[in-house]
């Protein structure tokens, strides 16, 4: 049966509104890669900040890049939870760690997944086991509010009955400590409050790596701003660089970079 005219035009714009999944990239050709509609995608553009560029971080720096040098390297490796204050560096080292790894000859790619996309890691094991390569699998932001969701990534971590390759570990930052939302009123409902409460801690010790990030003081967020503008020859002044941090409520990694990107702007210059 021939399609009349107008089922044609339909059938187009239907093609149009959903269009194809993405094709999947190479698995082996990449820096990093989006997992998106079930396939791997190249990253458009994966240049992360230099590792010693990242201030106020050391301890965590040194224990995140140990870890990534045994998972290129083949070697036994954990999972990381890396927690804290907002602005504070976590997605940066991560991305910086996983750069590093590469360029002293790791064989390591970074995987970035929706936090909302939990349920679609057993897809992406499966894509990735075979493939003769490390990957970092990399949460942005996670927050558990849903049971069902903590269940899901607790399996994942530990105790499934389908472990995740060798070749991949989750690298997971929050703003919660513990990742899952503390609800106090099911708490005290309870029939024993320590076994809820138990059992929301129990995500968080499925990772055998785990580094906190706090509020930086004024003297260290400076210091962040210091190394920030030397980088890129910029001059700055304590003081302006003090009111920027106040009008934005915070010192942070963060807001450092952003002052220094201002200070690049008002200089003419890119960053």
């Amino acid at each position: 049966m021939t399609a009349t005219p107008d089922l044609t035009r339909i059938a187009a714009a239907l093609d149009r509104l959903s269009p194809p999944p993405p094709a999947a990239a190479d698995a082996t050709a990449h820096p990093a890669y989006v997992w998106r509609d079930g396939v791997l995608v190249a990253a458009r553009a994966f240049a992360p900040l230099r590792l010693d560029l990242l201030h106020g971080v050391d301890a965590q720096k040194a224990a995140l890049v140990a870890n990534l040098d045994r998972l290129a390297a083949g070697h036994a490796a954990q999972d990381v939870l890396l927690w804290g204050a907002r602005g504070t560096g976590k997605s940066a080292l991560v991305k910086s760690a996983v750069a590093h790894a590469q360029a002293a000859g790791g064989a390591l790619a970074l995987v970035e997944v929706a936090a909302d996309r939990l349920a679609t890691l057993p897809r992406l094991f499966d894509a990735i086991a075979a493939v003769p390569r490390a990957f970092a699998v990399f949460l942005d932001d996670l927050g558990i509010d849903a049971a069902a969701d903590a269940r899901a990534l607790r399996s994942l971590l530990e105790g499934g009955a389908e472990a995740r390759p060798a070749n991949a570990r989750l690298l997971v930052t929050s703003n919660r400590r513990h990742l899952v939302q503390r609800d106090m009123a099911a708490q005290d409902n309870a029939v024993n409050a320590r076994d809820a409460a138990d059992d929301q801690l129990a995500l968080a010790d499925r990772f055998g790596l785990s580094l906190g990030f706090h509020v930086v003081g004024q003297d260290q967020y400076l210091g962040i701003v210091r190394g920030y503008a030397a980088a890129h020859d910029l001059p700055f002044d304590a003081a302006d660089a003090v009111q920027w941090a106040t009008r934005r409520g915070s010192r942070s990694g963060r807001v450092a970079w952003q002052y220094v990107v201002e200070l690049a702007g008002r200089a003419g210059k890119a960053v």
